[in-house]
């Protein structure tokens, strides 16, 4: 007789350092088309587990309103811009988080998140950190209480489109009135 099966629920915060894992992926893949793959790369960080927060954190002002768009349809998750770097907001959002979630996330091979994986572990945080292993500081990966590599399955590499400047014209009959 074999004995049931338990069922742990846990609560689960994704915070991703986007500069971070997007530079990796960039440099394993030789390529600056290359993204994560959320689709792929979160159900397996999951693993059954429920996803209380995802948020992505990325420097500068440039961040793509469709990636936006599809957290958020998808995940309820938000992009937040970062003045310089994402280590101290995501730090704080992290510390925030921390009392709310069983699990922390971590996108990141950054060893500034070193001491972050400190505390919240102090804090009784399990900390789990997803990341590419060929640019992951090893005394992170150490620190942690689990490491996800992120591979090649994990992203995927798209084909920009020019925008084509296009002139709008009218149906046939259609008064076009204020274009020039």
């Amino acid at each position: 007789m074999s004995s049931p099966k338990i069922l742990i629920n846990q609560s689960v915060a994704i915070l991703c350092d986007g500069n971070n894992i997007e530079r990796s992926i960039h440099e394993q893949s030789k390529s600056t088309n290359t993204m994560v793959n959320f689709d792929k790369l979160i159900p397996k960080l999951l693993n059954g587990r429920g996803l209380n927060r995802l948020i992505y954190f990325r420097e500068g002002q440039n961040i793509s309103s469709k990636l936006a768009e599809r957290l958020h349809q998808q995940y309820y998750g938000s992009v937040v811009p970062c003045h310089k770097s994402a280590d101290i907001p995501l730090s704080i959002k992290a510390t925030q988080l921390a009392p709310k979630v069983d699990t922390l996330i971590i996108m990141s091979g950054d060893s500034d998140y070193v001491e972050l994986v400190r505390h919240l572990k102090s804090e009784g945080v399990r900390v789990e950190i997803a990341a590419v292993q060929q640019t992951t500081a090893k005394i992170l990966i150490e620190e942690a209480d689990y490491f996800h590599p992120i591979t090649g399955e994990d992203w995927f590499t798209y084909t920009p489109q020019r925008m084509e400047r296009s002139r709008y014209r009218p149906p046939a009959g259609v008064l076009a009135v204020g274009l020039t």
